[in-house]
């Protein structure tokens, strides 16, 4: 009789559906690298972004209320909000995202329809972005990418979708960010739609859709953006403003001509913090949508180039976090993100130092702005979930 030992047959581990997938709990991944670098890289963006708010508002805020720190205040507040955020949706198995993709997803387009059809819609400055219920202004377009990254990922993770790619995924992606760019324009709010844009095109490229499915729809978005800056008459003087910053000092290259003018008086140490003269009036906005030319002049090229560093160690981590994910939706909920954040300082840098057009985008998690600020930190909060549980 044969009595050699029977070797036990080799099972296929790769197929098996990974068990943490099915847990509701708290993940029980570990503090990995990747968690511990994403989170300091997180936290130290936000206190220099709450230093520079400090800074940056003093003046805006004496203005407006007769109180150096009413800005600052408010901006505190959000960071502390944002931080929980970010702390809960740590905890939280990010599997539990997929039920709350759908709902979330209709919650904020009643709420960016609630903000152009009915009496609760905000305007400040010609454009309706805020909606007031009663507690306090927020803007549903902030926390709109966050919800479309979600679905997005939800559908693109489905079993019966080819990962290879095919139109099958470009529909209902497509008609989603679609939807989201009409109630974005009606605001009017181009470039949270140009982050969209970006948010969907990374999803799915890296889910594996072909090229000869993107290319075309990448095509038309940037006709239709194009059509749409080229008949907004203030948009074009943005555009030309860009192509020629002297050609109207004292009006439409005012912001421009003054962000660069403090951005190379910074040097190399900077004025030093709070002892820069731009936030006195001469770069409009320069607590929120230009904070980084006070960053520049206070903090110096040396301040700026850490900020620059700090988003370009997110990228780098938040796209090794989706390569080393456990599983597709996870993979696509940290692709997402990770393109919000790179997108949108993309988009903010380029402005502020003349490269691109005014698209009025906040440098996250330094500029001032509350939803901005808390959406965008919860986003991160997801992301380190998945950091916490990567391979």
């Amino acid at each position: 009789m044969n009595t050699a030992t029977v070797k036990p047959q080799a099972t296929h581990l790769r197929t098996v559906p990974n068990i943490r997938s099915k847990r509701t709990g708290p993940p029980r991944g570990k503090r990995t690298n990747l968690f511990v670098t994403l989170f300091l890289l997180v936290v130290t963006l936000l206190v220099l972004g709450l230093l520079m708010v400090l800074s940056s508002s003093a003046v805006v805020s004496v203005g407006d209320s007769g109180s150096a720190w009413r800005s600052f205040n408010r901006q505190a507040t959000a960071a502390a909000v944002g931080f929980i955020a970010m702390v809960a949706l740590m905890r939280i198995n990010y599997h539990s995202l997929k039920k709350l993709a759908v709902p979330g997803t209709v919650l904020i387009c009643v709420f960016l329809v609630m903000l152009l059809v009915t009496p609760y819609g905000v305007t400040r400055r010609g454009a309706t972005r805020w909606l007031d219920l009663g507690v306090m202004p927020f803007q549903p377009s902030e926390f709109a990418k966050l919800a479309l990254i979600c679905f997005i990922a939800r559908i693109l993770s489905q079993p019966s979708r080819d990962l290879h790619g095919d139109a099958s995924k470009l529909v209902p992606v497509t008609f989603c960010c679609g939807v989201f760019a009409v109630l974005f324009m009606m605001q009017p709010h181009l470039g949270n739609t140009l982050i969209l844009g970006g948010i969907a095109l990374a999803m799915l490229f890296w889910a594996g859709t072909k090229m000869r499915y993107m290319l075309p729809a990448g095509a038309i978005a940037i006709v239709c953006a194009a059509f749409y800056v080229w008949n907004t008459p203030w948009r074009r003087e943005r555009l030309f403003s860009m192509l020629d910053p002297w050609s109207d000092p004292q009006g439409s290259t005012f912001q421009i001509l003054n962000s660069l003018h403090a951005i190379t008086t910074g040097g190399i140490r900077g004025s030093g913090l709070g002892d820069g003269l731009s936030k006195w009036g001469f770069v409009p906005y320069s607590h929120s949508d230009f904070i980084f030319a006070v960053v520049a002049e206070e903090l110096g090229f040396v301040g700026a180039s850490a900020t620059v560093l700090l988003f370009l160690g997110i990228g780098i981590v938040g796209y090794t976090v989706a390569l080393r994910a456990t599983d597709t939706f996870g993979m696509l909920l940290a692709v997402g993100i990770t393109s919000w954040i790179v997108v949108q300082a993309t988009l903010n840098l380029g402005s502020v130092i003349g490269l691109l057009p005014t698209v009025g985008v906040t440098l996250p998690m330094m500029s001032h702005g509350g939803s901005a600020l808390v959406a965008v930190m919860a986003g991160c909060g997801i992301l380190l979930n998945i950091a916490r549980q990567s391979r």
